[in-house]
């Protein structure tokens, strides 16, 4: 009886394998394969805004010409550890490629998104079309000091 059903199994499994005959029909085909522009990967459709400081405890932000090595390590260091879950240097992923990120935004916009996201994503325009283009995915609040975003930021600044 073991037999039996071992052969018919064998079977069943040897005629499921066979080629399937499609019809051609009449209308139209839809394909769901992705065409990929690498231009648009670190292109985003919200506006360049760099007099936009955002929401947030920071209201000036003022770059040394020279970067600071040190804060760039701990900064590095910060991002790797929290930043990369969403964020890609130079890809959009959950959230924006953060390379070139002072040419979109100012250093006050981008300390206080780091700092005050809850805030950022309910009062600034910039902040609220960025939700929108990441599909609603919010940044959340990592609760760092400003210490610990400044050094973020003079990282960035390195991309």
């Amino acid at each position: 009886m073991k037999k039996i059903v071992i052969f018919l199994a064998l079977g069943a499994l040897i005629t499921s394998c066979g080629e399937k005959k499609e019809e051609k029909k009449d209308g139209f085909e839809v394909s769901r394969t992705k065409t990929e522009d690498t231009k648009a990967e670190t292109k985003e459709s919200v506006p360049v805004d760099l007099d936009n400081k955002g929401v947030g405890p920071i209201t000036n932000v003022e770059f040394p010409e020279e970067i600071n090595d040190e804060m760039v390590a701990r900064g590095k260091a910060k991002f790797d550890a929290i930043c990369v879950a969403c964020h890609m240097i130079d890809k959009r992923m959950i959230g924006p490629a953060l390379k070139g990120v002072y040419d979109r935004r100012s250093p006050e916009w981008v300390m206080n998104m780091i700092l005050n996201p809850d805030g950022m994503l309910k009062e600034d325009p910039i902040a609220k079309a960025l939700l929108k283009e990441y599909n609603n995915a919010i940044m959340l609040n990592q609760n760092l000091t400003e210490d610990e975003a400044r050094d973020i930021a003079e990282y960035l600044r390195t991309l």
